[in-house]
């Protein structure tokens, strides 16, 4: 939000973050974005509120934060040298007004050996991360390729949200 120059401030909702794993994976990570905006809108009517989610999915399954480290090891082994999607969902309320859109970019790892994988959980970067990674962080070392947006996997498409924004701003 800071690159975007405009004021903002943090305020986290305390929704139950559970996804549906039988349904559609991204109409479940928007109705967490929606979760998300709406839990603060109702403190904060009068303000511009944006809600986001993120999960990383391979195939069907979604891949969110690991709690253990082997959950995490898990995680890391599915993703070596292949391709998945991250998905964030972003909402939108202002005015009684919802917009909610989804943002999806893939990426592909280069294979990983054990070795990485136990040096990269030894950051502990990847707890508290979707698919237990962050490509802005020591995990940059393993992105083989991304087709997408970047910063949708860093966790906010910022230049999709702009645009959108812009109608609320500079109209």
């Amino acid at each position: 939000m800071e690159q975007l120059h405009l004021p903002f401030e943090i305020i986290i909702s305390d929704i139950d973050e559970q996804i549906d794993h039988e349904n559609d994976l991204v109409k479940e990570i928007e109705k967490l974005s929606y979760q998300k905006a709406e839990a603060v809108y109702r403190l904060e009517n009068d303000a511009l509120v944006i809600g986001s989610d993120t999960i990383v999915k391979i195939g069907n399954e979604a891949l969110g934060k690991p709690h253990t480290i082997e959950e995490a090891r898990e995680m890391l082994r599915k993703l070596s040298g292949k391709t998945h999607e991250v998905v964030t969902a972003v909402t939108i309320l202002y005015q009684g007004k919802a917009e909610t859109f989804s943002s999806i970019t893939e990426v592909t790892f280069y294979p990983l050996t054990e070795e990485e994988i136990d040096g990269y959980i030894s950051t502990n970067e990847p707890f508290d991360k979707a698919g237990a990674y962050a490509i802005q962080g020591d995990a940059a070392k393993f992105i083989r390729s991304i087709h997408g947006d970047y910063y949708t996997i860093v966790g906010l498409p910022i230049a999709e949200l702009y645009q959108r924004l812009k109608k609320y701003f500079m109209d």
